[in-house]
């Protein structure tokens, strides 16, 4: 069969090439690549407020939105001389050099590449040390609506206001709502994180039945405030970002009087441009609004006096002083005090048989697979409930977490079930995860020689 002829788009006074232009991305939904790309074009006023003069990091799914992707940290050795690029420093002590997009040319071309959303680093590319954005990034847990996202978020936007500072809101493209605030370039990576991290547990307290800030999902309820989406290295889809879902949702920047009726499946790579031919981009005004971290950076440290120490990295960085044991609260023995109980620990264990003195977890949690491919997650999720069936015909469909992952270059899939819905007596024991994928295999952690 014949290569299908690329397309060409004209964007910044460039010819971009688009190869394959015909290829399905969104089996779904029938959008081809050209597709995607052209709907960048339109868009591109806004897609660049989020993204221009930022490392990007390339998350590529050469084989479609509906197929894993792998995350390309360093820019292709070949590319056009029109592509900028910067070098960045990793916690791994690794370093890349990372693409840079300041126009449509560019942005057009990391979409040739199978890229489907942006996700830039929180940096500009002339300062890679002093991020100036803060990022909230407001995660759903399993069975927690709209609702409840949209009730935090305006809880997150009270927060800001009283620390001086003003969030520009957006829908993820999934589940969730992303708040982005230009911050000021004066603060370090470790700095900025803090701040979020106050912020979360300040939201936490607020709204206590909807808010999260725990870092392991065993203890999480409701809506999760990631603040390590704040760690460097982390990157976030940004606004206008069309996401990997069946529908080709897009990541919509949105004005707060929007947030509590907005639909966030009304807003696809179909139905976006029009948006933006209309009402133009809501956070048009985010670099007018340079603000400061002190007040957060005050509040931070009011929460550790009342003694609210640091919380839980991800665990590929290395151990921060101060930082509390990086073990699930049930599986940590007596003496290992949970310093980030930023509202109450969870119960200890009083039986005196086998597991005596283990923290108990408030939902019982159990790994059953670990894997570098989500359909060999699943088989092994098939796996566990034919040898439990009793079990497996009473959880409920939110009982079962399938997690994608973040691994050095891929994604990858962890599943965990919730036996809360299970008889304490008929609930089985933990097995070894089937299969028991390790990410991290052959990699020295940091800061080991």
């Amino acid at each position: 069969m014949p290569k299908t002829q690329a397309a060409v788009l004209q964007a910044a006074g460039r010819e971009v090439a688009i190869s394959n232009p015909d290829k399905v991305m969104f089996p779904a939904a029938g959008h081809t690549k050209l597709d995607l790309a052209k709907y960048y074009l339109v868009v591109a006023e806004g897609a660049l407020r989020g993204i221009a003069g930022r490392p990007v990091v390339l998350k590529r799914y050469v084989n479609g939105a509906d197929q894993e992707p792998f995350f390309q940290k360093r820019a292709p050795e070949q590319h056009p001389d029109w592509i900028q690029t910067v070098e960045l420093s990793f916690p791994s002590g690794r370093t890349a050099r990372e693409v840079v997009v300041r126009d449509a040319a560019q942005l057009l071309w990391t979409v040739n590449l199978g890229c489907i959303d942006l996700n830039p680093h929180p940096v500009r590319a002339d300062d890679l040390e002093h991020p100036d954005e803060l990022r909230i990034d407001l995660d759903p847990g399993p069975g927690v609506g709209w609702d409840d996202v949209r009730r935090v978020a305006i809880v997150v936007r009270d927060v800001l206001e009283g620390s001086g500072l003003r969030g520009w809101p957006k829908t993820s493209g999934s589940r969730g709502i992303h708040v982005n605030v230009r911050i000021e370039r004066r603060w370090s990576f470790e700095q900025v994180r803090r701040a979020a991290l106050a912020l979360a547990r300040e939201v936490e307290r607020r709204a206590p039945e909807r808010a999260t800030s725990k870092w392991w999902k065993e203890e999480r309820h409701g809506v999760f405030i990631d603040y390590n989406q704040n760690a460097k290295d982390r990157t976030v889809a940004s606004a206008w970002s069309v996401r990997p879902t069946a529908d080709a949702r897009v990541s919509m920047p949105l004005h707060w009087d929007e947030v509590a009726a907005c639909d966030p499946a009304a807003f696809t790579l179909v139905t976006a441009p029009g948006r933006f031919a209309e009402r133009g981009d809501a956070s048009s005004g985010i670099d007018d609004a340079v603000g400061s971290l002190d007040k957060l950076l005050e509040l931070s440290a009011m929460q550790e006096e009342a003694g609210l120490g640091d919380a839980p990295w991800p665990p590929h960085y290395k151990k921060q002083t101060g930082e509390p044991p990086r073990v699930q609260p049930s599986r940590r023995r007596t003496g290992l005090a949970d310093r980030d109980s930023s509202i109450s620990p969870a119960p200890r264990a009083t039986n005196t048989g086998k597991g005596a003195g283990r923290r108990q977890s408030k939902y019982p949690l159990i790994t059953v697979a670990k894997a570098e491919h989500k359909e060999e997650a699943l088989a092994g999720l098939e796996r566990w409930k034919a040898r439990h069936p009793e079990a497996a015909a009473q959880l409920h469909v939110d009982d079962v977490l399938v997690d994608a992952m973040r691994g050095r270059y891929t994604t990858w899939t962890r599943i965990r079930l919730n036996l809360r819905n299970v008889p304490e007596d008929q609930r089985p024991a933990e097995e070894p995860p089937d299969p028991d994928y390790d990410p991290w295999a052959g990699l020295q952690p940091p800061g080991t020689s």
